[in-house]
């Protein structure tokens, strides 16, 4: 890759970043409701995208295996307790993560 192709590589990065975090307030300004469709949107889509990265994250699941899922199981069951307890996604998310490795290196 020449340093041309280079610079342009980086400056379209940096342009489509810059787009992306600037547009929402240029078309949306303070002050100004947003249209009813963008309101709906930002209420279903975050459950929507945790609804399909549980998906992504449990479709390689083997039930027949050694393990019959068993560590995704009680890592799942320990992110859903943890975060009714606390109310934190990252606290939850994490703790599942170790729990869900420490099983699979140290148990299964």
């Amino acid at each position: 890759m020449s340093n041309t192709q280079l610079w342009i590589t980086i400056a379209m990065l940096a342009l489509g970043t810059s787009l992306t975090r600037f547009l929402p307030f240029l078309l949306f300004p303070a002050g100004k409701s947003a249209p009813q469709s963008i309101r709906y949107l930002g209420r279903v889509l975050p459950a929507a995208a945790i609804g399909m990265l549980v998906v992504y994250c449990l479709k390689g699941t083997d039930l027949t295996g050694p393990a019959h899922g068993i560590p995704e199981l009680v890592a799942s069951a320990c992110v859903i307790a943890l975060h009714l307890w606390k109310r934190n996604t990252l606290l939850s998310i994490l703790c599942g993560t170790v729990v869900y490795m420490l099983l699979v290196q140290l148990v299964f």
